[in-house]
């Protein structure tokens, strides 16, 4: 596949499927004004998503549209990191996700804003006001319930356990990455994950959590290799369009 556009898909991929995620919180949030902003980030994720699926349809350029590349492709085909797609559970557990994805996604898209890909280069610039509003709530509700209660404590501190060897894969490079590196398209990983690990230990020791001290190892969803969650995610977000091939409203 092309680098590009497998790069520009697994943007895409991971904005939609971890907005996917979190528009499953709408009418169930543990209070009105958290759940009216966690579809707020649902919405700035599916927003991010569209205009990268966009610029996957030009790339690729066989007529395909960004409801195609949302809607007809199959699990494999997917290159959304592995975190993306984990299941919500209590809503600790949802801002814990949130957190490990926010703190790498702000300091991506500032890298990514100065890409040599005008296209890649605009749509960071744009959703880097969302994602920094996004690592600020993300950061507040992970200090708070950190440092709140003895039982807020215990879950978000189970849910980092449980989530922390999915984390590696974020600023792990594939071959396209390094391959992008070099046309100077993508940024570097290791400086993002620099910035990320100084976000989370600054972040953790404020909530009074252990970071985990095993190295985060899962890793293949960039190459299309995931867990059993993003089938049902699929079955679920594709099958109005699959049963209804072409339906509009």
């Amino acid at each position: 596949m092309n680098p590009l556009l497998d790069y520009t898909l697994r943007l895409a991929d991971n904005s939609l499927i971890l907005g996917h995620r979190l528009s499953e919180w709408c009418g169930h949030g543990p209070i009105l004004e958290q759940d009216i902003a966690m579809t707020n980030l649902a919405l700035d994720l599916i927003g991010q998503s569209r205009s990268l699926y966009q610029y996957a349809a030009e790339i690729e350029g066989q007529g395909r549209s960004e409801d195609d590349l949302a809607y007809l492709r199959d699990g494999w085909d997917f290159r959304n990191v592995q975190l993306t797609e984990l299941p919500n559970g209590d809503f600790g557990r949802t801002v814990m996700r949130q957190f490990l994805y926010d703190a790498y996604e702000q300091p991506f898209l500032e890298a990514l804003s100065q890409s040599r890909d005008e296209r890649l280069a605009a749509i960071a610039a744009k959703s880097l006001k969302e994602a920094t509003y996004h690592l600020r709530w993300s950061s507040e509700w992970v200090i708070r319930l950190g440092d709140g209660t003895e039982e807020s404590h215990r879950r978000v501190q189970t849910a980092l356990n449980e989530l922390w060897p999915y984390c590696g894969e974020l600023t792990r490079p594939n071959a396209t990455d390094i391959t992008l590196l070099t046309e100077g398209i993508a940024p570097d990983l290791d400086i993002v994950a620099a910035a990320w690990q100084k976000k989370i230990t600054e972040v953790l020791e404020e909530a009074t959590l252990r970071q985990p001290e095993t190295r985060p190892a899962r890793k293949g969803g960039k190459d299309g290799v995931h867990t059993e969650h993003l089938g049902y995610i699929l079955a679920e977000m594709q099958f109005l369009q699959r049963t209804y091939p072409g339906a509009q409203w």
